[in-house]
């Protein structure tokens, strides 16, 4: 696995940056996300850091699915089976409990902006995962999840393009919002996989450029999907869809901050 990583500060901003950090830390001294105790560096102070549940193997080789057991090799679990998911495969960083289940809740619906840097840092570790690795990821495409503009404006930010802008920054993986959500959608808790699906179809379209806006070419990119929760998949699927037949990409992998 590869990819550019952060670019290089300019040589005043390496000057800059050590006064600039010092007058944050004294304004806006550095606290856990989660319990919010002082910490000297990172997000997270080393007993939450410990406690947070991450998303280890085995787990489905389509949808993450995490199982228990010894299970060494590659298998497809009961959900998936006999199920057309238009992705490659989904991988999270954090199953969507305890602290993280909080955390994603802050973010989303109490416009804790902040937390991006935190949730983004962790969705590093599903850029390990072991069919990543052999990937240039630099020449991929991180594309959100799009909200319909209504509930964007609503909500006021687009919380998978907030992931999307900061796991870039972090990674110099390029991203771009490839998608539109042209209408909206019932709620798709509660419904059977039939009906999530029959709700979704017709629901994403290949963002169309403005006049003054070069076009965006998706044919033959390999997309990263980025979204915070990954539940059902059926949001995804149809997303991965739309981006493979209408905007012709090789490839689509869902990356998600935790998995319900």
């Amino acid at each position: 696995m590869s990819f550019p990583g952060p670019p290089d500060p300019s040589r005043v901003q390496r000057l800059l940056q050590p006064v600039w950090r010092a007058w944050v830390d004294l304004v806006y001294p550095r606290l856990c996300s989660a319990c919010k105790t002082p910490v000297e560096e990172g997000w997270f102070c080393g007993s939450c850091a410990e406690a947070l549940p991450l998303v280890e193997a085995p787990y489905c080789n389509v949808c993450g699915e995490v199982y228990e057991g010894a299970i060494t090799q590659e298998f497809r679990c009961g959900n998936c089976s006999g199920r057309r998911l238009e992705f490659e495969f989904a991988v999270a960083a954090c199953h969507a409990e305890g602290v993280m289940r909080e955390l994603i809740h802050q973010f989303k619906y109490e416009r804790r902006l902040h937390l991006r840097g935190a949730l983004a840092t962790l969705m590093l570790r599903v850029l390990e995962e072991p069919r990543l690795a052999g990937e240039n990821l630099g020449e991929w495409l991180l594309v959100p999840v799009p909200l319909h503009r209504s509930r964007e404006v609503e909500r006021e930010f687009n919380q998978s393009w907030e992931l999307c802008t900061r796991l870039s920054r972090l990674t110099g993986i390029p991203a771009a919002k490839a998608l539109v959500r042209t209408r909206e959608t019932d709620q798709q808790a509660g419904l059977s996989r039939e009906e999530r699906l029959k709700n979704l179809r017709g629901a994403f379209a290949v963002r169309q450029p403005r006049r003054w806006q070069a076009p965006l070419n998706l044919q033959g990119r390999r997309i990263l999907l980025v979204d915070d929760v990954f539940t059902t998949g059926a949001t995804t699927s149809e997303c991965a869809r739309v981006l493979r037949r209408e905007g012709r990409a090789e490839k689509v992998v869902v990356i998600t901050t935790t998995r319900g």
